[in-house]
Formats: C-alpha cells, structure tokens, sequence
C-alpha cells in the first residue's frame, strides 16, 4: 500500500465535503510564520512524515502566534524521526475541541469488501479503542454494488449510542469519507479524530489514506512517486526498480533493499523469490546457513522475461553480494522458461561473477533448467540450476558450498556486447526495448531458431528467408511482443547471434557509474 500525507490525504476530504481545518504545508520557518499570520490565531505545527506517535517525539507542537509557530517549525523541520527527516509541517488552526470520534474504512480480505468502522471515541487507535470501549465501535461490510448508503451510515453511528441532528452529521461524513476512497482506491481511509467543536462543526483533525499500489498509476492527480510504504525512505535502487514496475504490469516486480553499505566476505546474498509463501521459505533456507539477504526481490503472476532480466539486473548492482539465489514456490503455473531466458540475458552482460544457484520449479522447470545448464559454462562464475524436487534448504547447501570454493577472478571479465549489426531489422517492444535482428548474420543462419521459439509466433521468413515479423511494427510496440528473449537467447545458444533485445532500465547506468560499477 502507498500512503500519503496528512496534508496531501485533507486536500482529498476537503474535495468530498468534509471540513478540514484551515492551514497550508510550510518547508521553512519563514512560510509557517505567514502561513500562521495567514490564520490569525493559535496554530497547531505538524510534521508530515509517514510514521505515527507523532505528538510524543514532538513533531507536533502548538503555538499562539506567528513568531512561535516560526520557532516550533525550524525546531521540527530536519528533525530525525525514526528513519525519515522532515522536510515539511502543516500549519493549521488550533481547534477547540469539544468530542472526538474515529471515522474509518478497511478493505478487509476477509469478507473481500470495504468495511467501514465508527467509534464515539477518537483519538488513540482503533484496537485500543474496541479493547477498552467495545461498546462504543460499531462495523459495517459494505455491498461495493451499491456503495455505503446513508441510512446505513445512520445506523452504524447510532449503534454507538448517538442519535438526532448529530447523528444525522456523522453520517454525511462517513458516506463522504466512503466516496473518498471508493474515488482514490484507497485500501485504508481514517480520520482520527473527528472532532465536534464547541461550535457544533464536525472537522477532520488527522486523517490517514494508503492507496492501492495497482491503481497509483490511474491517479497521477496524487503525485505519488514511489508506491510502495516503507518506515525509511527509499533507496536510489529501489526508485529505479520501482519505475520498471511503474511501466509494466504484466507480472510482479518487489525490490526492497535490506541491507546497505556491505562488502564482499560478510555474508550478504542477492536474494530473487518468486511467490510469498516460497520466497519466505527459500530465505529462511539461507538464514539458517548464516547468510544475510542484501535484497528480497519477488517476480511472480507471471511475468514476461524482460521484468527478470531487470530485477537480475538491479540485483547484481549491489556490489558487496557474494551470492546469488533464486527460489520460489516450486509450484509456479507460469512457464519457467521465461524466468530463466531473463536470468540468462543479466548474467551473460553483467557478467556473473558471483556463484548462483537457481530453483525454478513449477511448469515447464526442465525447459527453464536446460536453458540455465547451456549457459553455465561461458559464465565466469559457477551456475547450477534445479527444479520443484529439489528443497530450498538443498540450494541454499549447495550456494553455500559454491561460495566456500570459488575464487572470483582478479579483473572483472568484460560481459556480452552485441556487435555492431551490419544490416540491422528492428522494431519497439513495450516498455522501451528495441528488438534488432541482423540480417547479415541471419542469411548464414541454418537453424531459423528465432522463429520456431518466439512465444508470440509474430515472427516469420521473407521471400529471402529472413526472420521479419508477421505483424505491423506498431502492433508489437502496443504488446504484440512479449520480450521472450527468445530471438536472443535462443539464437545465442541454437543459431549465429544475429538477434540481440535491448531492454533499457532508466537511471541504473548513471547509478553504476557512480557507485564504481560501471568504468
């Protein structure tokens, strides 16, 4: 899930008519004194950043005039919480509060629809709320056919014991909080608290919104960069992956980088899982060896070859790993060949100078393991591949074993460069990649293998019995190809090298460059 900040979440309710109240997000001292002059009156200064307790780190502080809300934002703007340094506050009216409830909505997997939760008390969290007030927390499951209806939203707030025109008010605003994140698709809306204030309005004090990473890319509205939530902010390499993801979403692509600043010896492992249940097993398999995982990276929901060879990629830039293992579930639907297609291409251009053991079990493993096997002797480091009967615990002995006894060479070996084509055939793929086959070399090639493994068959002989598609050049660019890699690697291993995919990964060059990895 993603979340937005406070200041970004009230913009959305403001918009669906309910109060927020008046204030603005200051990045210096100087603008929170104009914000607060702005107000006219006694403010409250807030940091925004994605953690909570905000109040007892003091990150939120109160002020009564412009001067004081200049000081408590320099005090708190730079301020380290947990893992994030903030960069900004919000300067808001101080409310005079006189009741506060907790408005929420969950998309609960158990019942597979919205629930939207009430409470006549706000203020803490809702576990501790219905723990200490069972009472006063009433549930409702929401029918997504037809929404939260206001009636509905009337009843769960009398079941707390609220009735008359009060009642009526809390309702409006659930209905409204409802509409806010059936709009943004949001996975968790709450506001906490709602206040009363002693002038009888109902206003938004603190609000919390996550939005579902699948459906950031339908709101740019919200200017959300990086859809994933993290108690740290995130890494350059994680940026760069997340922008492969961002562009394609055939498949599932996580990186998260769990470690940092390590070094050749300690231990570290590139880690590269497929399916939650087989990745979490695959690492406790190298945990219980001793290692440590630079990284967990999942590519699963079948993705093409393309999104493997990326995270391959983002994966070997991580200087200090000293391993390399890829394990999933064991039982994948997804033909596995694609996965190994991936891998093969990021081993054979990186090239793989550290020992890796791959375990691609599930349909089609012993396609996938041949693929692997015929590229293993013109790797620099050691590669076995195995599938579903082989345990993650028997890999993870085997990486171990490869590790103990391999020597890696004093240079780095130069990895695979396609020659400049002499009579280059190209067209776009999907995500930015250009697929070139040249003809030159294709015209003394026997096999034709290009086009007996393209997955998509979009690929057929000419008059000249030349490899050329059988579709329009735009319709693969829309996704008529699905970046297989088999043009290439196929033709590597089976016919004369003529076909080469160039799959860009925007940003991950210049970071090699600086990190030392690229000359």
């Amino acid at each position: 899930m993603t979340r937005i900040h406070e200041h970004q979440g009230k913009a959305l309710l403001s918009q669906h008519r309910i109060p927020i109240p008046r204030g603005r997000v200051a990045t210096t001292p100087e603008e929170a004194r104009q914000v607060a002059e702005e107000i006219g009156g006694p403010v409250v200064v807030k940091a925004q950043v994605w953690v909570t307790g905000r109040a007892d780190r003091g990150a939120i502080r109160f002020a009564e005039s412009p001067d004081e809300a200049a000081q408590a934002a320099k005090a708190i703007l730079g301020m380290q919480i947990g893992n994030f340094t903030v960069e900004q506050v919000l300067i808001e009216e101080r409310l005079e509060i006189a009741q506060e409830f907790y408005a929420g909505l969950i998309v609960d997997d158990r019942n597979a629809a919205p629930v939207v939760i009430f409470s006549s008390v706000g203020g803490t969290g809702i576990e501790e709320i219905a723990q200490a007030h069972p009472d006063r927390v009433a549930r409702f499951v929401v029918d997504i056919e037809h929404g939260l209806r206001d009636y509905q939203a009337r009843n769960l707030v009398r079941r707390t014991g609220i009735h008359g025109k009060l009642q009526l008010q809390l309702g409006n605003v659930l209905t409204r909080l409802y509409e806010v994140a059936r709009t943004y698709e949001a996975r968790a809306a709450e506001i906490n608290p709602l206040v009363l204030t002693k002038e009888g309005k109902l206003v938004a004090a603190d609000c919390r919104i996550t939005v579902d990473d699948y459906a950031v890319f339908r709101h740019p509205e919200l200017g959300i960069d990086f859809a994933r939530e993290l108690d740290r902010p995130p890494t350059e390499l994680e940026r760069i992956a997340y922008k492969v993801e961002e562009g394609d979403y055939r498949g599932t692509f996580y990186f998260i980088q769990m470690a940092q600043g390590f070094a050749k010896g300690e231990g570290y492992i590139g880690f590269h899982g497929a399916g939650g249940g087989g990745s979490m097993m695959s690492m406790d398999a190298l945990l219980r060896r001793g290692y440590k995982l630079a990284n967990f990276v999942d590519t699963s929901g079948n993705p093409p070859a393309s999104k493997v060879y990326r995270a391959a990629k983002i994966i070997l830039s991580q200087p200090g790993i000293d391993g390399y293992f890829a394990s999933g579930s064991g039982v994948a639907s997804q033909e596995q060949f694609h996965s190994a297609r991936g891998l093969v291409k990021a081993f054979l251009e990186e090239p793989l100078t550290v020992p890796a053991v791959i375990r691609l079990g599930g349909n089609a493993e012993e396609k996938a393991i041949e693929i692997l096997q015929r590229a293993a002797p013109e790797l620099p480091a050691p590669l076995e591949a195995y599938g579903k009967d082989d345990s993650a615990d028997f890999c993870a002995e085997r990486l171990e074993a490869l590790i103990k006894s391999y020597r890696p060479p004093a240079e780095k070996p130069q990895g695979f460069r396609p020659p400049e084509p002499r009579k280059p055939y190209r067209f776009e793929t999907v995500t930015g990649g250009t697929v070139t086959l040249d003809h030159a070399v294709c015209a003394t090639c026997e096999s034709k293998v290009c086009v007996e493994t393209c997955v998509p068959q979009i690929l057929t002989l000419n008059e000249e019995g030349l490899p050329v598609l059988n579709i329009s050049k735009e319709e693969a660019k829309r996704g008529g190809c699905t970046e297989c890699l088999a043009c290439q690697i196929e033709c590597h291993f089976l016919g004369v090298g003529g076909g080469y995919v160039r799959l860009p990964i925007p940003g991950l060059e210049a970071y090699r460059q600086r990190i030392g990895m690229e000359e």
